[in-house]
């Protein structure tokens, strides 16, 4: 069916970043074969495998390439973007299939060239004749001169937009749509309300650290609790030393800041140790020197 609609229509080029998606899927794709297929393997003795490794990889993208390219025409990259190969020697705008040796001198470049470049190192490298060694001068030199004009064809693909590998170039095959594309409609909603909360909590996470918590929550203390109209019996320190003016428990190792209120010294030392400019909770007085407490509470002064 994909077959008839590309015959009628004329083919759509495909976008660069959909051509770059495809070749990610693939390599994704053979990542997760090669994982699943060693994992059968795993009761055996280790090493099994390394030394037919290059052998085996070449099998398996036999078969890969077998039920894609060969049949479909396209890679499962490819497939799942709705992506297919046209046949970019013909004349005609029209969708033209790959011809048989095109399907063929893809596996050789693809495939071949693989099993080529692992395996070319262990043939060559135990033997000392000279001829080996330029054999392998020769295949690593040609190993090098393909990866420039790999380079080069992707530096001509991301100006043009066609031919993302060096093997579509020289086969002469592009990557087109299956089917026509329609217009998507995008709702920014979603995606308006995501960046207004992120915006929000990274300010947030900025402004936070520059508030003084503590010395706020003194400050809205104070401010609902008044105390006013003491009597001369709450002014006497005797009476205020029985509670800590921070935690309102008795007061451990009680202290003095310079007014009439008592603290325990761990409340008055961390609150002072956190903000330099701390002032009593109860009058507002600043902290002018932290003293002990040296007045004499009697036990029974709490019955």
């Amino acid at each position: 069916m994909a077959f008839s609609i590309g015959n009628e229509k004329s083919v759509n080029p495909v976008l660069r970043i959909s051509q770059l998606d495809a070749l990610e899927l693939n390599k994704a794709l053979e990542q997760l074969v090669w994982s699943q297929f060693t994992s059968c393997f795993n009761g055996f003795k280790p090493g099994v495998l390394a030394h037919i490794e290059p052998e085996v990889k070449a099998f398996l993208w036999l078969i890969l390439w077998r039920f894609t390219i060969y049949s479909k025409n396209a890679t499962v990259g490819q497939a799942i973007l709705n992506i297919q190969y046209k046949n970019n020697l013909s004349q005609t705008e029209k969708y033209q299939p790959l011809s048989k040796h095109q399907k063929l001198w893809y596996l050789i470049f693809t495939v071949g060239g693989r099993w080529l470049e692992e395996r070319c190192y262990d043939l060559f490298s135990n033997r000392q004749l000279q001829s080996s060694c330029k054999i392998k001068y020769y295949i690593t030199f040609g190993a090098g001169l393909l990866k420039l004009c790999g380079l080069l064809n992707f530096l001509i693909f991301l100006q043009k937009g066609t031919f993302a590998t060096l093997t579509e170039r020289i086969l002469g095959i592009r990557s087109v749509f299956c089917k026509p594309q329609s217009v998507r409609q995008v709702g920014f909603e979603y995606m308006n309300r995501e960046l207004l909360w992120h915006g929000f909590a990274d300010f947030l996470i900025y402004l936070l650290p520059l508030i003084n918590v503590q010395k706020l929550k003194l400050k809205l203390s104070s401010w609902c609790l008044p105390i006013a109209g003491l009597s001369n019996s709450e002014n006497t320190l005797a009476a205020r030393c029985k509670e800590c003016s921070l935690c309102g428990e008795w007061p451990t190792m009680p202290h003095t800041i310079g007014c009439s209120h008592v603290f325990c010294y761990y409340c008055i030392k961390s609150n002072y140790l956190f903000d330099m400019y701390f002032t009593c909770p109860k009058c507002g007085s600043e902290v002018h020197s932290l003293q002990p407490l040296k007045y004499k509470i009697e036990m029974t002064e709490l019955h």
